[in-house]
């Protein structure tokens, strides 16, 4: 019973039986065709039996195992591993098929391949999750098939297993490594030129070649009787707080992922080159009202309880309170700050309905304001119109990507600094705005 359970039919043994049954056809008509068909199908039996007791000679022909990582980075490619081991005294054909999440709704998986007897192979696949939360694997199915190829046996592996999907830190990882490289900027960061010395004085040094002479402290040179430096180090424990807009507005889908997974997935690489920097990185969430508090800190373990924070964001689908931020800003962020507020305006008129807010948020912290360039209307702009409608739809979309400038235009007239970031370039432009802001010594 355990055999026919896991036995399967190929289709090589139903064109042996469709031979067979043209043969048997025609013999009707040409006499010496059925002694053939009979051939045919004792050759047929007697290699399935064969076939079936070369799958069978024994009980572990094929052992095999996933290998997962320990949580999946969202919105990046992450690869799982299959490791198959061959115990058979041939080489034998594999037909791999793992049950991947739902969430993917791939039902085409498939990995054919070949193995020599006793041996291992290591077969890798990539899955990209666009949403946070917790992905189902099932089973990790193996199909084995003898040269003979009639028939399959299949082998079962690997019982449920679940992975969270968490916010990128593949992309924390790679733009932590960029920030603090000798050569940042063939990744895309800017060379920011810094102006004055907006920085701690740390101790009076001898001078070496290559050091400013702008710093020279001539009383200490008179001193001495040789040329000596002032040495300064950058401004540190800086209160950077990432502020995230929750509401409806930052659930446009973009590739795969909304806006809001895209502000995730910044503020975690953004929070961790802050707490690289000395600087103390906290994160709000809010909608209808603020969630998610985690004060900013630069203390060991930081890192760990924004992304617990960032993984458990959710929206419910309202009209985000500007008012409601402002009042708890407010109260508990005391000291001035750096606020990099995540959130998407489309049009001039729903700026207007929070800048009110955004400006009393400004005079007491340096706030700068993160939203997203549509890039769907950049499409329809650059297609050549071919016909009456192609034109409609380009000047409502120039119309629309009109408002975005004058978006940019007025918050910077109120004295609001402003990031206007298409989707996939959002991290590394909030980064270059945080560097610029340290390196011209703002807060």
């Amino acid at each position: 019973m355990q055999i026919l359970k896991s036995l399967y039919i190929n289709q090589l043994f139903y064109w042996w039986l469709l031979g067979m049954a043209v043969c048997s056809f025609v013999s009707f008509f040409v006499g010496w065709l059925y002694p053939v068909a009979v051939g045919l199908l004792i050759v047929l039996l007697l290699f399935l039996t064969v076939d079936i007791f070369v799958l069978y000679s024994g009980k572990d022909g094929i052992s095999a195992s996933r290998v997962l990582p320990e949580m999946l980075s969202n919105g990046d490619e992450n690869y799982i591993r299959i490791k198959v081991a061959s115990n058979y005294r041939i080489p034998v054909r594999l037909r791999i098929i793992d049950e991947i999440p739902a969430q993917y709704q791939k039902r085409d998986f498939l990995i054919e391949s070949r193995i020599e007897s006793f041996s291992e192979e290591d077969y890798t696949y990539s899955l990209r999750p666009v949403q946070r939360g917790e992905y189902q694997f099932g089973k990790l199915n193996i199909f084995v098939l003898s040269p003979l190829r009639l028939v399959m046996r299949r082998f079962v592996f690997s019982d449920n297993a679940a992975v969270a999907a968490y916010p990128s830190f593949i992309q924390m990882k790679k733009y932590d490594l960029i920030a603090f490289s000798h050569n940042p900027f063939e990744y895309g960061l800017k060379k920011i030129r810094r102006i004055g010395h907006t920085m701690e004085f740390e101790q009076i040094k001898e001078y070496v070649q290559g050091d400013d002479i702008r710093t020279i402290n001539w009383k200490a040179t008179s001193k001495k009787a040789q040329l000596m430096v002032n040495q300064y180090q950058e401004e540190k424990s800086q209160p950077v707080y990432l502020l995230i807009d929750k509401g409806r507005s930052m659930q446009m889908p973009f590739n795969g992922m909304s806006l809001l997974d895209y502000a995730v997935n910044s503020t975690l690489a953004l929070s961790n080159i802050a707490i690289r920097k000395q600087d103390k990185a906290g994160v709000l969430t809010f909608s209808k009202k603020v969630e998610d508090r985690v004060p900013a800190n630069r203390q060991a373990g930081q890192m760990q309880k924004i992304m617990n924070a960032l993984y458990r964001i959710e929206t419910n689908f309202l009209e985000s309170d500007f008012n409601r931020l402002y009042v708890e800003i407010k109260q508990i962020i005391t000291q001035r700050s750096l606020l990099i507020l995540y959130t998407n305006f489309e049009t001039t008129d729903a700026l207007q309905r929070q800048l009110p807010f955004l400006k009393a948020i400004s005079k007491n912290h340096l706030l700068i304001v993160v939203f997203f360039k549509n890039t769907e209307l950049n499409r329809l702009i650059d297609k050549k119109a071919e016909n009456l409608n192609d034109v409609y739809d380009k000047i409502i979309a120039e119309k629309f990507a009109f408002e975005k400038r004058l978006i940019v235009r007025e918050l910077t007239r109120h004295g609001i600094q402003c990031v206007l970031s298409s989707p996939e370039s959002l991290t590394i432009d909030s980064i270059n705005k945080y560097l610029e802001i340290k390196a011209r010594g703002m807060i």
